[in-house]
């Protein structure tokens, strides 16, 4: 392969994508690795639906109802049984809002035989429906969820970049670009996302809130969604770079 001398700027493309999604792209909420939320004070057979934007960057786009129960995933990064002082989202005795749903207060947690944290406990303050609490008090998280009883399943391709270099030919002696091959360039996760998406065709796009923006796969069935990141919401590789 002959050494290319114009070089991508991969940061300005997927900036270019940023820009572009951010104002076309559906939101939705996914949950890539989930742990079970249980609002101990919520009615166990109730459903509620609530009203989410579509996309806050074009109100054209109008609003979906998400179905909301007493069970709940969330990301397992969003909780924490011993947070650290700059971790501002879930943890026992502490208040987080659910995106456009309720505050929730962490009661404790459930463990398997290993003390693996299998399960948070919550209780909702039912006064702070719609995500405000009428008495003005402010939480510092919010959190994504979906609900469990109305999941939808979903295989998602984590691409990331394929090389650990801008230019993958800046090597050392005796080694070629393939020693700059990014080795978690794909991961591959089972998630959850609300049904919204359950009848979404190959190439349609959404923003994962909180998480990146994902194309639907050829390989999505009836039986399996499938979706590949595109993007991330922010520049990861900045940071990896000025370390």
């Amino acid at each position: 392969m002959a050494k290319r001398d114009a070089v991508v700027d991969v940061a300005l493309l997927e900036h270019c994508l940023r820009d572009d999604l951010n104002r076309r792209a559906q939101r939705v909420m996914g949950v890539l690795n989930p742990i079970k939320l249980v609002i101990e004070n919520y009615p166990e057979n109730e459903i509620e639906e609530f009203d989410i934007p579509n996309n806050p960057e074009d109100p054209s786009m109008g609003t979906r109802k998400t179905p909301f129960s007493r069970e709940l995933y969330i990301e397992r990064d969003d909780f924490m049984e011993e947070p650290s002082k700059k971790f501002f989202r879930l943890s026992p005795g502490r208040e987080v809002r659910l995106r456009a749903a309720y505050f929730v207060t962490c009661t404790g947690v459930v463990k398997d035989d290993s003390g693996n944290v299998i399960e948070v406990r919550c209780t909702h303050d039912p006064a702070s429906k719609g995500g405000d609490s009428p008495d003005g008090r402010k939480v510092r998280g919010t959190l994504h969820w979906v609900s469990a009883r109305h999941a939808i399943k979903a295989e998602i391709r984590l691409y990331d970049r394929l090389f650990l270099k801008e230019n993958p030919y800046e090597t050392e002696e005796g080694d070629d670009f393939m020693s700059n091959i990014n080795p978690d360039s794909l991961k591959v996760v089972c998630g959850f996302v609300e049904p919204f998406v359950k009848d979404a065709k190959h190439g349609d796009t959404f923003q994962f809130e909180r998480l990146g923006y994902f194309c639907v796969d050829p390989d999505s069935s009836g039986d399996m969604l499938v979706f590949n990141r595109t993007v991330g919401l922010k520049d990861s590789w900045a940071k990896i770079a000025a370390r």
